[in-house]
């Protein structure tokens, strides 16, 4: 299994950043894709995921309405178009298979174990 995230930068507060995540090693399509994130000094935490379809998605509450994930079954490969960044969402960010959803209102994410190189975003304010 390899996951390769790229896209990342430094972008001030209030900008865009597209990451993508190439992968191989797995049949994509049968696989729920997530994104990760972990700043200094904290947890990995999850931000979004996708299903296999590319269908129905999930965001965390600290990024939904700013954050979109996308995939592409046919390049094995997927996307998380940030915009409207902040200081906060400064990390190194990651994709993984895993499982995800909402209990009980609240996001949350599982991933495989499975982890790639990351991507550092940094946002300036």
């Amino acid at each position: 299994v390899q996951l390769q995230a790229s896209g990342g930068g430094l972008v001030q507060a209030g900008g865009s950043l597209r990451l993508s995540c190439v992968t191989s090693g797995f049949i994509f399509d049968h696989y729920v894709m997530g994104w990760f994130r972990q700043a200094p000094g904290k947890e990995r935490e999850g931000v979004s995921c996708i299903n296999a379809s590319g269908d129905t998605t999930y965001y965390a509450d600290s990024v939904k309405g700013r954050f979109t994930i996308s995939r592409d079954n046919a390049k094995n490969t997927v996307y998380l178009q940030m915009n409207g960044l902040k200081p906060e969402d400064t990390a190194v960010y990651y994709c993984a298979r895993g499982n995800c959803g909402y209990r009980s209102g609240t996001y949350y994410s599982v991933a495989d174990g499975d982890w790639g190189q990351g991507t550092l975003v940094t946002v300036s304010s």
